[in-house]
Formats: C-alpha cells, sequence, structure tokens
C-alpha cells in the first residue's frame, strides 16, 4: 500500500512547512516537513522537494507501521502513519495504544490513548489534540482492508 493523498494531505496539514532548515524542538536540524535526514543548518529548499521527502519519509513510517501487523484497514494504517510520523515508530511500539490495539480493545478505549498524546514540552499543544482527535476518528473510518489482511484471509 502507497501514501494515499488523504494521508499525504494531511500530514502536510498537520506538519507544517518550512523551507529554511531550523532546530525542533530536540534540537536537531529540520526542514521542511519535518525532513531530518542529511540537514544541515542554513539548508533551503523548494515546495517541491519538501513534498517528495515527506512522501518518501511517510512511505518509510508506513513501512514500518505495516511490520507490527495490526493495521487491519487502509483508515487504520494511515492513523497509525500518522501518529508514528510525528511520535516516531519506536514511541509507537512502546506505547499503551499499540498494546490496546493488539489485545483487540474496544473503539473507546483505543481512541482515549491516541488522545494521551497531546504533550509536548510538558505542555497540552491544541495542534496535538486536533491531530490525535483526526486519528482517534480515522483509525474507526470505514475504508477497505489492507493488503496484508486480504492476503490472510485467503
Amino acid at each position: 500500500m502507497q501514501i494515499t493523498d488523504t494521508l499525504l494531505q494531511k500530514l502536510m496539514e498537520m506538519e507544517g512547512c518550512r523551507l529554511s532548515a531550523y532546530r525542533d524542538e530536540g534540537g536537531v536540524p529540520t526542514i521542511g516537513y519535518g525532513h531530518t535526514r542529511g540537514v544541515r543548518m542554513g539548508d533551503r529548499i523548494s515546495p517541491q522537494q519538501a513534498r517528495d521527502w515527506l512522501l518518501q519519509d511517510a512511505t518509510e513510517v508506513m513501512r514500518q507501521v505495516r511490520r507490527l501487523h495490526v493495521a487491519r484497514t487502509e483508515a487504520q494504517l494511515e492513523a497509525l502513519t500518522s501518529f508514528a510520523f510525528n511520535v516516531g515508530i519506536g514511541r509507537l511500539k512502546q506505547s499503551t495504544l499499540l498494546k490496546t490495539i493488539r489485545q483487540g480493545g474496544s473503539k473507546a478505549a483505543i481512541q482515549r490513548q491516541f488522545k494521551r498524546w497531546v504533550y509536548a514540552g510538558g505542555s497540552k499543544l491544541p495542534g496535538l489534540v486536533a491531530r490525535r482527535q483526526w486519528e482517534a476518528e480515522h483509525f474507526f473510518a470505514p475504508s477497505y482492508p489492507t493488503d496484508d489482511e486480504i492476503i490472510d484471509r485467503v
């Protein structure tokens, strides 16, 4: 499965784009839509390069999320990819969110776990509240099974 236009547009909206390198909250040189690989302070990129890197970065995150074998639908894969793109795949792997999904938690329990991840630097951020709301709702949106789920059924 590839990054859908829906997910790409949502990531662009939620991440925001900066065409000049800056240091993120952790001090890491970052550019475009959260791209960090090989970035040096003083770098500048075009809007097209920012979009291309977002597509590459999000595709890699989606590949890692797929390896967890928990997303049964396209919407679940998109929601978890957005989450992992933001907090990191390592944090998703260690999260109670993933544990709750694996244990077959209820819709309310899973959505509650998404919504816990709204703090950065000890402050509740409106942008993270909105992002987690979208992810929590999108996780349960009607959509097609993932390719893995279709193969498992055969």
